[in-house]
C-alpha cells in the first residue's frame, strides 16, 4: 500500500464525512443567523429564544435527510469493504 493510496482513502473518508454533515450544519447555521437577527431587532436577550428553534430545525433537517445520509454512508462502507483485498497488499 503506497502513501498516495492511504492519502486517497483518508481524503475520501473526510469528503464523505463533509458531505454527510453539510446539510445539517447548513440548516443549523442558517436558522441560527436568522434567530440572531430577530434577537437583534427585537432586543430579546434570552438564550433559549435562539437555541430551541435551532434544535428544532436541525432535528427536522435530520429527519428529512436521514434516508439520503444512510444511503450515502452504506454506499461508502460497501465500497471500502468491497475493495478490502486491494488494501491488504
Amino acid at each position: 500500500m503506497t502513501p498516495e493510496f492511504v492519502v486517497n482513502i483518508i481524503r475520501d473518508a473526510l469528503l464523505a464525512t463533509f458531505w454527510l454533515s453539510a446539510p445539517i450544519l447548513m440548516v443549523g447555521f442558517s436558522v441560527g443567523i436568522i434567530m440572531s437577527l430577530i434577537q437583534i431587532v427585537t432586543s430579546i436577550q434570552d438564550s433559549a429564544f435562539n437555541t430551541v428553534p435551532r434544535l428544532a430545525a436541525v432535528l427536522g433537517a435530520l429527519m428529512l435527510a436521514l434516508p439520503w445520509m444512510i444511503h450515502k454512508a452504506t454506499f461508502y462502507a460497501a465500497s471500502i469493504f468491497g475493495d478490502l483485498s486491494r488494501y491488504a497488499q
